[in-house]
């Protein structure tokens, strides 16, 4: 990710986010990988028995997700995560 323009690495939720333009991607919460999607791909990713919706407050971040480590153990899992945080949050304009 360190390629990819605009990214920076940042303390967040507790753990480590990944940005991209000052938006997150990805992060580290916990053993759990955090992904934002936005609300399209996140239908589809919250019925994998791995996912789950992000929530730390109460109030569940719609479009984000936590995905366990089973969700992740495989080198192809993890960068088809990364991969749709990345591209979901490259549309959003920077901060």
């Amino acid at each position: 990710m360190a390629q990819i323009p605009g990214f920076n690495e940042k303390k967040m939720f507790g753990g480590i986010g990944f940005l991209i333009n000052g938006n997150m991607a990805c992060g580290v919460h916990g053993n759990q990988m955090i992904v934002r999607l936005g609300v399209e791909q996140y239908e589809e990713a919250v019925t994998k028995s791995t996912v789950k919706t992000f929530d730390l407050t109460g109030k569940p971040m719609k479009g984000w997700i936590t995905v366990a480590p089973e969700g992740y153990k495989s080198d192809d899992d993890l960068m088809s995560w990364i991969n749709q945080g990345v591209a979901f949050t490259q549309t959003l304009p920077g901060k």
